[in-house]
């Protein structure tokens, strides 16, 4: 068995680092690590760096991009890995996953109820944001989505615990951790700046 390269090393001890910080981030916002999933997002990176971060002990991963998922998640990998596909999707690429997009927080309540009593191959299960449209995230932000699952709840007779917020990014997560969500996405900051060598459509 080769050896693990530094990149690898690196990831596996940034993997650590971010989950200390995850659980100091739970324990100031009053609740248990162990309900904050983190994926650990993998765009552009190799298999072996995440066979690593793997061997670490993680079992969350992400994509933004269908070609990439789809690719990777056959590559010798554990099938006990739980993939997250985290990007949009075009109409054509929908059929090996589930479709997704955003919405105004205003129509959260009507997409909700529609999804929950219409769509019976779909299942409702909470909400995600990115923050603003140039990727910056506030409180704001996080305050918004937090009030969407509150009203939507309360619609749909909902239990929160029962709707996950996924929002935070390797930038903002502990501030998100700390207003209510329960997922957060991490990737530079556990894999090292990320390398286009081409492009890549979803």
């Amino acid at each position: 068995m080769a050896a693990a390269s530094p990149a690898e090393c690196a990831a596996a001890a940034a993997l650590r680092s971010v989950l200390q910080r995850v659980n100091n981030a739970a324990d100031l916002s009053g609740r248990a690590s162990d309900r904050i999933r983190v994926v650990a997002v993998s765009k552009t990176k190799p298999v072996p760096l995440i066979r690593q971060v793997y061997d670490a002990g993680h079992r969350h991963f992400g994509e933004n991009y269908v070609q990439e998922l789809v690719e990777k998640a056959p590559q010798k990998l554990p099938d006990d890995i739980a993939w997250h596909f985290i990007g949009n999707l075009q109409s054509n690429k929908v059929k090996p996953l589930l479709t997704k997009s955003g919405v105004e927080p205003a129509s959260c309540v009507e997409l909700a109820r529609h999804v929950s009593l219409n769509c019976l191959n779909l299942e409702f299960c909470g909400f995600m944001t990115i923050g603003m449209p140039d990727y910056t995230s506030t409180p704001d932000n996080f305050k918004t989505l937090a009030n969407c699952r509150s009203e939507v709840c309360m619609a749909l007779g909902m239990a929160e615990e029962q709707c996950e917020l996924s929002m935070g990014m390797s930038g903002d997560f502990e501030m998100a951790i700390e207003m209510g969500s329960t997922n957060v996405r991490i990737g530079s900051t556990i894999f090292g700046a990320r390398d286009y060598p081409k492009k890549l459509s979803n």
